[in-house]
């Protein structure tokens, strides 16, 4: 489950020198609310098409070498 987290009053900037606090899985979630975010707005929807490719290859990437690490 993940925490609630809340920034009330925290710049853009505030809100990303705080991610690298977060555990994958709530990066994955905040990830997965900005695509969310820019579906709304066809514009940014295209334009995030390759970071989501490349956050998708990442994921997998990531998975391959967690299973290789277990081995």
């Amino acid at each position: 489950m993940a925490r609630r987290i809340n920034f009330p009053g925290m710049s853009a900037m505030e809100i990303i020198n705080e991610l690298p606090k977060l555990t994958e899985a709530e990066l994955r979630l905040v990830r997965q609310r900005l695509l969310e975010l820019a579906a709304q707005n066809q514009d940014i929807e295209l334009g995030n098409q390759a970071a989501l490719d490349g956050a998708m290859m990442l994921d997998r990437m990531e998975d391959d070498d967690a299973r290789r690490q277990s081995r």
